[in-house]
């Protein structure tokens, strides 16, 4: 027979931390609700991370604002940097017309 994984309900969990934050032990809690203590550890420790984002369902972890922020940061820092480079682009494409057009060789920057 192949294994399965158990999914404990939101509310199941908040009530299993709120027993441990109580005074109960881990073993204690992990009887009452057949669960595995490390677990019950692991649910601690995120709640006491942000009680707000504990638990989010599905298996996902909600994203935390501060890491949403810095990803939008990001996003626009690399929208720039892509502008700036098809600007450069442009101005290379034009040159190179340019030079098409006229028959000079491109310069080098040096005079002689």
């Amino acid at each position: 027979m192949g294994k399965y994984r158990r999914k404990f309900t939101r509310e199941l969990k908040l009530a299993a931390v709120q027993r441990m934050e109580a005074g109960a032990t881990a073993a204690e809690v992990a009887r009452a609700f057949e669960a595995n203590p490390t677990v019950l550890h692991r649910w601690r420790r995120e709640f006491r991370e942000g009680p707000g984002n504990a638990f989010p369902g599905l298996g996902k972890r909600r994203w935390a604002e501060g890491q949403v922020a810095e990803l939008e940061r990001k996003i626009g820092q690399q929208a720039l940097e892509i502008d700036f480079l098809k600007g450069c682009l442009q101005r290379i494409e034009e040159q190179r017309m340019l030079q098409a057009l006229t028959g000079k060789p491109p310069s080098t920057g040096k005079s002689p």
